[in-house]
């Protein structure tokens, strides 16, 4: 790696928002130190190096014990510190919570809200005590509604978007900067992984995974406090979500995520 770029985290990497992330990190002078758990991360990485980045592959499972510990690691083997990091992992799980499988639900909790308290808590005090960094918290506009058959993975978003706007304020004048990236439904991987294909939310038409990291960069490069990414349907959503009771955000949410919803699908799409 070139000491004199800076140096990005990017978790999650391997394909979707993450991957995106970490090529606009790469093609905006950054090297990156990319994870995820699956094989596909070495893949994505070579990818990201015909950018011009130095890349650094970090093959392990932030939801299992210790996963943080040895992503932080090699963070600190690098021997410089780390101006940017995108705590972008994330897993979802569909389907009615009374049958769904509890580990799976678990799962959930331990990657999306635990992994990502653990690894803040390393990097941010690194950061402070520099008096500088970015740090970009991957939530999402599930964060504002009741998550009616994906209950743990609304509630796990809820609790990501509190987190860091708790931080944003507590690190004031510190120059550590705090951004919650919001995006909507995105063609990812996301929605076969929660086995959700079969709903309408998984058969409709998605926003671009490269357009919402871009608006999440510069967001983060801004300093600015949220930014709700991608289409200009994901953007209204988001403002109409301010004013509806919770009782209709639930009776919506059901509508897009219940179990066999995609089946009647006006488009006809497969």
């Amino acid at each position: 790696m070139d000491d004199n770029k800076p140096l990005a985290l990017v978790t999650g990497a391997s394909s979707g928002i993450g991957f995106e992330l970490a090529r606009q990190f790469a093609e905006n002078g950054y090297d990156v130190l990319l994870t995820a758990e699956n094989g596909e991360l070495h893949l994505a990485a070579d990818e990201i190096r015909a950018h011009g980045a130095a890349v650094t592959a970090v093959q392990v499972d932030l939801a299992e014990p210790g996963g943080v510990d040895r992503l932080y690691a090699a963070v600190t083997a690098q021997g410089r510190p780390l101006a940017a990091a995108a705590l972008n992992a994330g897993v979802g799980k569909g389907g009615p919570f009374v049958e769904t499988d509890i580990e799976d639900e678990i799962r959930v909790i331990d990657l999306n809200v635990t992994s990502t308290v653990r690894l803040a808590k390393r990097l941010l005090p690194d950061m402070a005590r520099r008096g500088a960094g970015k740090v970009l918290f991957t939530s999402s506009i599930a964060a504002t509604m009741p998550g009616s058959f994906q209950a743990v993975y609304n509630a796990s978003k809820s609790f990501v978007q509190s987190f860091a706007e708790a931080l944003q304020n507590e690190l004031e004048d510190t120059g550590v900067t705090v951004t919650s990236l919001m995006p909507g439904p995105t063609e990812t991987e996301f929605f076969r992984r929660a086995d959700m294909e079969d709903t309408k939310v998984g058969r409709q038409d998605k926003d671009d995974p490269a357009k919402v990291a871009k608006d999440g960069f510069e967001a983060l490069m801004g300093g600015r406090k949220k930014v709700v990414a991608g289409s200009a349907k994901t953007k209204a959503q988001g403002l109409v979500n301010r004013v509806l009771p919770d009782s209709a955000k639930a009776a919506a949410h059901r509508r897009m995520a219940e179990p066999g919803s995609g089946d009647d699908d006006a488009s006809g799409k497969p």
